[in-house]
């Protein structure tokens, strides 16, 4: 039987999502769980890699587990065994054939920026000293809907095999609380793409480059010709959505 996990993670501790050969990673925690729970290794699949320090409010998992599995008794252990900082929020059965990164249609990220000092955000948000133009940033985030090789805003050298995406919202905020979000949903991402366009979204909010060049970067197709990646803290994987047809039973 097929399973998804919905997944919170914490990850300034982890050195992303993916398995790493030496450095701690958030699916090796997981999986090393599941493996003590069923007494034979655990490989869990999924929906896309997170970078280093990146957090997820909703991460998406598969793993193949037997026909005997009580998803609700799975759960409560996970999450008496793993880490304070990675959270089990909901498993479902899904279709034996369902894929937690191929049949996502779309992921979408926030990403936070702080204009005070606040110690309790320092590893969950970016800090800024001063209020950038909200109104010129999302007048050049709204050119993203239209745009579909983001290779300026890319990781060089990954082995990625196509640039291509399909943004389809992309809007900064200003929060109650005084603090700035930008909102990013596609149907897939780069490595370091989120990170890439906030930092060059922030130049053109700060008067560094205008609505013009900004254009030009994207078109250039030059990831030195964009702005440098914000920190990884201020990231968050938010939410991954499904068609229904995956689905074949109820979250516990």
């Amino acid at each position: 039987m097929r399973f998804f996990l919905d997944i919170s993670f914490d990850g300034t501790e982890y050195s992303g999502w993916q398995r790493q050969p030496k450095d701690k990673s958030v699916q090796q925690c997981i999986e090393e769980s599941l493996s003590v729970v069923f007494q034979q290794p655990v490989e869990i699949v999924g929906a896309g890699r997170t970078d280093a320090g990146v957090h997820a409010s909703h991460m998406i998992a598969h793993v193949d587990l037997s026909d005997s599995t009580d998803a609700s008794a799975l759960k409560g252990k996970l999450n008496m065994m793993l880490p304070a900082d990675i959270a089990i929020n909901g498993i479902a059965r899904v279709k034996d054939n369902a894929h937690a990164r191929f049949d996502a249609v779309s992921r979408r990220y926030r990403y936070f920026v702080s204009l005070s000092k606040t110690p309790f955000e320092r590893k969950y948000s970016m800090r800024l000293f001063s209020m950038p133009d909200v109104e010129l940033m999302n007048r050049a985030a709204r050119i993203l809907l239209d745009v579909t090789d983001f290779t300026s805003f890319a990781k060089l050298h990954s082995d990625t095999k196509t640039n291509i995406c399909h943004v389809s919202k992309a809007e900064w905020n200003v929060l109650s609380d005084g603090r700035l979000e930008f909102v990013i949903e596609a149907d897939r991402f780069l490595r370091n793409m989120v990170r890439a366009i906030v930092g060059t979204l922030l130049q053109v909010g700060r008067g560094k480059i205008d609505l013009e060049q900004f254009v030009r970067i994207i078109g250039s197709k030059d990831r030195c010709s964009a702005g440098d990646s914000v920190p990884a803290a201020g990231l968050f994987l938010d939410q991954v959505k499904y068609p229904e047809s995956v689905y074949s039973d109820s979250v516990v």
